[in-house]
């Protein structure tokens, strides 16, 4: 028997019920027709099978004269029936309500190491890195020995195994082929380090036999410096002839050996006549660059008696016309030296300064951070610190900039701030020091909150951190007696 599939559906040309049908239910596989709900313009029948409804003779006679009548009459939908359509779709989804009993979770604190993204080399370092791993296994090995610096190093530990009987000659005879200019400067650098000022005095020695080799003023100012810093320029440091020496060597000599020589001087300790060479320069109309008086400036700085050259320093360096080769490492030695000073308005204006041509590292925000503090000028010291968190350069502060950050919390009496850049601090991976919480228990000391400094005193003892005496003997008197914590 062959399978009918009957849906209501509007077709083409559409099929009006008999009125037998109306009136004597048809049985029809897969159509459940009930009585009193269909007319005879709103059923319709689509029949998917090969042979037709088996409708009674009677039936079909009736509906093909039903159908004639009907022709000319308007088979659409009524007002009625398309409301009652549209009811069903008006009616609301039934929703889930929600259950009272499931709890929404807090999200986790997003780590640091994950919300940082990773600073990748520049374009210019892909480059000569690319370039470096593909030629240097196909470059002669002259080519790679000559700037290798574990080679040139290997140099230097060569010559400090020697005897001391030997001449390091010994050992560069046997390197010689493979050398070239500018590449025993890392050598003579490395025997500095070493403490061995002669055997880098011998090396410049051989370097001035070797018609390759020498004259180059990267070996000579390497040799200078080494020399300057371990007292071992007689000629230029002999009281009787110092000012002579000097006014000889600085018209002619070429700036990478007087600056050479000026840094040596500061590593020895000899601020004067680290100032003589650089007033010699600028009467001569040589010009040296700005780290020159920087180092000088920082040493000069570390006792009281220098401040005063310090002061002349950097009145001599605002002078210049152009500072363009000032380092970001050098600005921040000059505003350190300025705060020593107290001089303010100058770190303000460098810092101005350098934000023009660059972006200002940790370090530099919290020097500015702390000089505005030793002013007094708080609130604009901690609008700094929005602006350093904000900077994508300083996501990740350091020590110091943490512990410039609670001093000043603590100087704003936000106890609680300085809490938590403390937690912070913990989450970043260091350690509170004890002066962060000598200032702390200071605050709520102030404040008149002696439970909460009991409590940090109990954190800093479990942290092995010792606490001032002073501050703890004053907050045992008045919580009542040592054992109180």
């Amino acid at each position: 028997m062959p399978q009918v599939k009957a849906t209501v559906a509007m077709v083409s040309r559409p099929l009006t019920a008999p009125a037998i049908v109306s009136q004597t239910l048809v049985k029809v596989p897969g159509v459940a027709i009930m009585p009193g709900r269909c007319s005879s313009r709103s059923l319709r029948i689509s029949c998917s099978c090969t042979q037709g409804i088996p409708f009674p003779d009677d039936a079909r006679g009736s509906a093909a004269m039903e159908l004639e009548d009907e022709e000319g009459e308007d088979s659409g939908w009524s007002q009625d029936e398309m409301d009652a359509i549209s009811a069903l779709f008006d009616r609301p989804m039934r929703q889930k309500p929600p259950n009272p009993r499931k709890k929404h979770r807090a999200l986790p604190l997003p780590l640091p190491h994950k919300t940082r993204l990773p600073i990748a080399p520049a374009p210019k370092q892909q480059i000569r890195l690319a370039a470096r791993a593909s030629l240097s296994s196909r470059a002669p090995f002259s080519d790679r020995a000559r700037k290798s610096p574990e080679f040139l190093i290997g140099i230097a530990r060569e010559i400090a195994a020697l005897p001391p009987d030997r001449d390091a000659s010994s050992v560069l005879d046997r390197w010689a082929r493979f050398l070239r200019k500018g590449s025993l400067s890392l050598t003579i650098r490395e025997l500095g380090h070493m403490g061995l000022p002669d055997r880098a005095l011998q090396t410049l020695c051989w370097a001035q036999r070797q018609p390759q080799l020498f004259p180059d003023d990267r070996v000579l100012a390497s040799a200078v410096h080494v020399l300057a810093r371990f007292d071992r320029l007689k000629k230029v440091e002999s009281s009787s002839s110092s000012s002579s020496a000097l006014e000889e060597c600085v018209p002619t000599a070429s700036r990478a050996v007087l600056e050479a020589m000026a840094t040596g001087f500061v590593r020895a300790g000899k601020i004067g006549l680290t100032r003589r060479l650089l007033d010699l320069a600028r009467i001569n109309g040589r010009t040296l660059g700005a780290g020159v008086y920087v180092k000088l400036m920082v040493e000069a700085a570390r006792t009281r008696d220098g401040y005063g050259l310090a002061a002349a320093l950097v009145d001599e360096l605002g002078d210049r016309p152009e500072i363009t080769d000032l380092k970001p490492q050098d600005c921040t030695a000059v505003m350190k030296v300025c705060v020593k000073l107290r001089r303010f308005a100058a770190v303000e204006s460098l810092f101005t300064w350098f934000k023009e041509f660059g972006a200002p590292t940790v370090v530099m925000y919290t020097t500015v951070i702390h000089s505005r503090c030793r002013e007094g000028r708080h609130r604009e010291a901690m609008a700094l610190v929005w602006e350093m968190e904000r900077a994508p350069q300083c996501r990740l502060l350091d020590l110091p900039a943490y512990r410039v950050i609670v001093n000043l919390c603590v100087a704003l009496g936000d106890h609680e701030r300085a809490l938590r850049y403390l937690s912070r601090m913990e989450e970043d991976g260091f350690v509170p020091t004890a002066d962060m919480y000598d200032s702390l228990i200071q605050g709520y000391e102030a404040a008149g909150r002696l439970a909460k400094c009991r409590q940090l005193v109990r954190e800093a003892d479990s942290a092995g951190l010792k606490l001032n005496r002073r501050l703890l003997s004053r907050l045992s008197q008045q919580i009542g007696g040592p054992h109180s914590y």
